[in-house]
């Protein structure tokens, strides 16, 4: 059987800082790569019952984050994103996610890898630093 393969187009978002743009007064728009990016930084932040109507939205992040910064809270938070993303980020293929932990920090080091679909851009890579509140 064939595979049907996606072709995107071109991805907008309006940008959560709600900035507008000094010239035209409209809100600052994120374009393609840095929509995606910002898409699945909200996707780790958010957890699940915090978006009405879609409950289930987001990631289980926040409840590991009470667990000790060592390797095997690492391995638990990689395979969470993980399945986050095949599950609400249909926009992007290849996803490989890298968490280390930074003990002497009291965080993790995030970075996804990703390829947008039906896109020529190269590889795309997304870092962020995730660390439990108090």
């Amino acid at each position: 059987m064939a595979q049907i393969r996606r072709i995107s187009q071109s991805f907008k978002d309006i940008s959560l800082s709600l900035d507008v743009h000094p010239i035209t007064k409209d809100l600052l728009i994120l374009k393609d790569s840095d929509a995606i990016k910002r898409s699945i930084r909200n996707l780790i932040q958010t957890i699940p019952g915090e978006r009405f109507f879609n409950p289930s939205f987001g990631s289980q992040l926040r409840t590991s984050l009470f667990d000790f910064v060592d390797f095997g809270t690492a391995s638990v938070l990689q395979q969470q994103i993980e399945i986050a993303i095949s599950n609400y980020e249909p926009r992007v293929e290849n996803v490989e996610v890298e968490v280390i932990p930074r003990p002497n920090d009291n965080n993790f080091e995030i970075t996804v890898y990703f390829d947008i679909i039906g896109q020529d851009f190269p590889a795309q890579e997304f870092n962020y630093i995730l660390e439990a509140t108090r």
